[in-house]
């Protein structure tokens, strides 16, 4: 969603904001602005657009500060616009405020400071905060925001500076998140850990009803009553090098490529392939619970949620436990039924997920017990989950998942073979050879990139297609799911992902030559039942990919064209069938002059409902 960054150093102030702004890209967003406090006057910069676009305004006539703001805007409300874009104003001109998040009181609220003499310029909510503290303000700018914030319902990161109370940054949240980075003598402001990065590796990370107050001598925290906070300092162990492309064309390739990698990483150390045992002490959640739940139900959105599915077919097979798996957006309202013997796995790449955060406290409220897996370190959700399994993708900057996809569905399959090891449902041999498997998973994605080429070929030919379906069965629909996400959000490419059971039960009313399938088709218990939906298509003369292995000579008369994969354990086929939708999807949006990275109306983390 939108992006926030704060600085108060020696540093050039714009160059500052500029550079963190562009660490913010990834979340989406739709127009840009900057506002910095030259000599005790407020300079404002926005611009309908991209970061580009504001970089050569500034170029054209520079803006020099002591410190200030810069925010990306993803439109809520308000169109995308200049005049909608942040920083905004109070009455007064001598405050901004930027903000990420909704107010859902907005209206009342601006109605009341109309009639109280305010002028709006805006169609935004956020406006709406800066003439809030411009009514508490009586000569501190940290009092007012305390003021102002008890007024406002939703949720919220908010960062203001004042020039009547300089120089200083205000920043507080309730709901999105908000870090404060401390460098040698110059502090920061931000949305994420991006931003900062390059300046420190020392970060807090506010909680909700917090207030960080920056000042050019360092940074005090206070709750919203005022009452001062001692906070913990995290040192962050990524680096810099970690974001950039590194010769990649766009960032999601690179991040595809990375898959075998960040596989690798989140299953080293946690089993042991001499013993065979499991080792996820980490977790926290105590073994003796585990071998006594009855129930897993798991919550995520999006691409998350496609992992989830397959994160279903790891623990039913090899725990023998029922798995329910919700949306959360729609979960937190319905009358669910938990209890202590359910275990709940909430997954977000982002840990700030609002959906997945509000059905995290939802199912806490219930007395279950949840464990999170997540990929950032003391994000919201990671910090309130009971029990919690870290990820090892490092930082993803494209907005369409996909090397955290790989990497959430290998937490979830350790998790599936922790849970069979101690419910016992899994004997020796068969535990030994499903973590052999498991261990040669990063080898065999390795071989499928290897052919990357081919794969761009293929995808050239589909370019001018406005429709594709994708079908997969058991393990593998779930693959044909995120597919036809992936072509559709980076592509604008229309698709749709079935069973392939169910193509007859509607969509085979769609096939004909203008619509292409791709079908997901290793040899596992569904190939037989899947080589009859081909035959399906076939008679309808509808044009057919197959993702096979590379062994099966049975497919190669069946269908168009195959990409091929190497052999697995057919339960753990998904982390191969992934890689081809992947690039397929990445391939022809790239062709078709799409902006990969930042697709058009998408934010990297949905930090409001």
């Amino acid at each position: 969603m939108c992006g926030i960054i704060g600085y108060i150093g020696p540093k050039s102030v714009a160059q500052v904001l500029i550079e963190g702004l562009k660490k913010l890209e990834y979340r989406g967003y739709d127009s840009a602005g900057i506002a910095v406090d030259d000599e005790n006057e407020i300079k404002v910069r926005r611009v309908k657009g991209k970061i580009s676009d504001l970089e050569e305004s500034l170029a054209k006539s520079p803006l020099q500060g002591s410190y200030g703001l810069g925010h990306t805007r993803w439109a809520t409300h308000g169109r995308p616009s200049e005049e909608n874009a942040h920083p905004h104003r109070d009455c007064t001109g001598s405050l901004v405020v930027v903000h990420n998040g909704i107010i859902e009181n907005y209206l009342p609220l601006k109605k009341k400071l109309k009639d109280e003499g305010h002028s709006f310029q805006t169609e935004t909510d956020t406006e709406v905060i800066a003439h809030l503290i411009e009514k508490y303000f009586q000569g501190s700018l940290e009092e007012a925001t305390q003021r102002a914030v008890q007024e406002l319902e939703g949720a919220y990161a908010i960062a203001a500076f004042s020039t009547q109370d300089a120089p200083k940054i205000v920043a507080t949240k309730v709901g999105p998140p908000a870090v404060v980075g401390l460098g040698e003598n110059e502090y920061f402001v931000s949305s994420d850990i991006n931003p900062l990065l390059s300046h420190t590796q020392r970060m807090v990370f506010l909680e909700d009803g917090e207030i960080a107050v920056i000042e050019p001598e360092g940074v005090r925290f206070s709750d919203f009553k005022g009452s001062s906070l001692e906070k913990r300092v995290d040192y962050l162990t990524w680096t810099p090098l970690m974001i950039e492309k590194e010769g990649f064309k766009h960032f999601m390739l690179k991040e595809i490529f990375e898959q075998p990698q960040v596989v690798r990483d989140t299953i080293t150390g946690r089993v042991s392939l001499d013993s065979g045992e499991m080792c996820l002490d980490e977790i926290g959640i105590s073994a003796e619970f585990l071998k006594k739940i009855k129930k897993t139900v798991i919550i995520a959105c999006g691409t998350s949620y496609h992992a989830g599915l397959v994160g279903k077919y790891f623990i039913e097979t090899l725990a023998d436990i029922p798995v329910d798996i919700e949306y959360a957006s729609e979960y937190r309202y319905r009358d669910f039924i938990l209890d202590r013997e359910t275990l709940v796995l909430v997954i977000s790449q982002s840990g700030e997920t609002a959906d997945v955060l509000a059905a995290l406290r939802a199912v806490k409220k219930r007395g279950a017990v949840p464990l999170a897996i997540c990929n950032v370190k003391n994000s919201s959700i990671a910090r309130e989950a009971e029990g919690l399994l870290y990820t090892h993708a490092g930082p993803e900057i494209g907005v369409a998942a996909t090397k955290t996809f790989s990497d959430q569905m290998a937490a979830l399959a350790l998790i599936a073979l922790h849970l069979a090891q101690l419910k016992e449902k899994v004997d020796s041999e068969t535990n030994f050879s499903l973590i052999e498997d498991l261990h040669r998973i990063p080898y065999r994605m390795e071989k499928i990139l290897s052919q990357a080429e081919s794969i761009e070929k293929l995808a050239r030919r589909f370019i001018s297609f406005s429709h594709f379906l994708y079908l997969g069965r058991w393990v593998n629909y779930p693959i044909a799911l995120e597919g036809a996400l992936k072509l559709k959000e980076i592509s604008y490419i229309h698709a749709e992902g079935y069973p392939g059971g169910e193509m007859k039960h509607g969509p085979i009313a769609l096939i004909d030559e203008k619509i292409p399938t791709m079908v997901i088709i290793p040899r596992d218990r569904v190939y037989e039942k899947m080589m009859s939906n081909i035959s399906e298509i076939k008679t309808r003369l509808g044009y057919i990919l197959a993702i096979a292995f590379e062994d099966d000579k049975e497919i190669q008369d069946k269908v168009d064209k195959v990409i091929s994969i190497p052999s697995t354990n057919p339960l753990f086929t998904p982390f191969l069938t992934t890689i081809p939708v992947q690039l397929f999807a990445y391939y022809i949006a790239a062709m078709r002059g799409a902006d990969v990275d930042q697709p058009r109306n998408l934010a990297k983390s949905v930090t409001v409902e």
